[in-house]
């Protein structure tokens, strides 16, 4: 077998408006390029740990969680928190028995931030002022956090009744801690990443069910007077899982959506006849979402025709669907799983198709079709992109066995 073409997997070459593939014939990077737009600038955590900022046009390869980096293709969002790292502005930010002090610690940006100190032994917060949001939609509250001298904070969703979690930063461990009627947080909607020099992202995902909301950053009840937390980037946007962070200054800002394109694999790394697709990627999209979020097929034909179509659906994994002539063929239903990072590979010929989700046999319904082998164009697509992190993909240009795809999914 020839692994004619790999993307990713630690190799990554990047400039404006493109990301290199390499092959293994000499082990470089080849003229293989993959158009990438995106009409907004964005953050992405570089190899160093620290949160940088790329250019229009500049894809990110970020390696929060991957020592190898991933490719962000993440859906259009935006911060709708006017002021995101200035606590200081007693407009937006109200301080209840608490003092904020700036420049008092590096942030995860490599800048300086403040601390939250508190004022008295009970409750005690910094909060945004009361933030426009929409009667049945679904929003995601983060901040980076990082010990002082408080050993938890919680991190709060306030209107009539609140919801917040705890999180503990000797133990790593986060957990609801109060969870009333009203903004309900989402029981499996919260968690935490972490960053370098002792720095913690904190989320909670919740849907807007009555009343206002207000954020609470890091709220704090019974506790012992002068105890502090650090802190830095808040975020509240629009959507069911946490992107990547959106710095604002004195108004919301919008995140443009990442596109990636390429056309040109037939003749140069596909065969005529047979192939094996291997995909290693991280889905952070959850149950409830449902979109198209990449393809491979022939090149110039309208719709979806004579190729794959890898499909988020509404249940609990990811279809990939056989389309010919718009016409739908074989499906693997739930072949992976919504939420983390897998593995998927499919081998065809032009009468057999096999395929392989995170190193098990997956079996296909419907009839195989096998006439999309002419596959020369791969993007993500979709009007409202949900988004995910390509860690590796690589193409052979011929028909793998079962036993080989499950040993690439492992």
């Amino acid at each position: 077998m020839a692994n004619t073409f790999k993307f990713g997997n630690g190799n990554w070459a990047t400039k404006e408006d493109s990301v290199l593939a390499y092959n293994d014939e000499n082990n470089n990077f080849k003229p293989l390029p993959f158009d990438f737009t995106r009409a907004s600038t964005a953050t992405y955590v570089d190899s160093d740990g620290l949160i940088k900022t790329a250019r229009n046009g500049e894809a990110r390869i970020d390696y929060t969680d991957n020592t190898k980096g991933a490719l962000l293709l993440e859906p259009q969002r935006s911060n709708l928190i006017n002021y995101s790292e200035e606590f200081s502005n007693a407009s937006v930010w109200g301080k209840v028995n608490t003092t904020f002090t700036d420049d008092e610690t590096t942030s995860p940006s490599g800048l300086l931030t403040g601390k939250l100190t508190r004022n008295v032994t009970t409750f005690s917060c910094i909060r945004d002022a009361t933030i426009s949001t929409t009667l049945g939609s679904t929003y995601v509250f983060s901040a980076f956090y990082k010990k002082d001298t408080e050993t938890t904070i919680n991190h709060s969703v306030f209107n009539e009744n609140t919801g917040y979690v705890t999180f503990n930063f000797d133990t790593e461990t986060i957990s609801i801690t109060r969870n009333d009627s009203g903004n309900t947080i989402e029981t499996d909607g919260f968690g935490f990443e972490k960053y370098e020099n002792g720095w913690y992202r904190v989320y909670l995902k919740f849907v807007k069910k009555a009343g206002s909301v207000q954020l609470q950053v890091a709220r704090q009840d019974a506790g012992v007077i002068g105890q502090s937390t650090f802190i830095y980037g808040a975020q509240l946007e629009q959507g069911s899982y946490a992107t990547s962070y959106i710095p604002t200054s004195g108004s919301a800002v919008t995140r443009v959506v990442d596109a990636i394109e390429q056309s040109g694999f037939q003749g140069k790394v596909m065969n005529a006849t047979q192939g094996t697709i291997f995909i290693h990627f991280n889905n952070p999209i959850e149950d409830g979402d449902n979109n198209d979020f990449h393809m491979f097929r022939s090149e110039g034909t309208s719709g979806i025709e004579n190729g794959f179509l890898f499909k988020v659906d509404t249940g609990t994994g990811v279809d990939i669907l056989e389309r010919v002539l718009n016409a739908t063929g074989a499906q693997f239903g739930n072949i992976v799983v919504k939420g983390q990072e897998n593995k998927i590979a499919i081998s065809f010929t032009s009468s057999t198709l096999l395929g392989s989700g995170n190193g098990v046999t997956k079996s296909y319904a419907g009839t195989y079709l096998g006439t999309k082998i002419n596959i020369d164009e791969f993007q993500n697509s979709g009007a409202t992109l949900q988004g995910f992190d390509i860690i590796d993909m690589k193409f052979y240009d011929t028909a793998l066995t079962q036993e080989e795809i499950n040993a690439l999914t492992s």
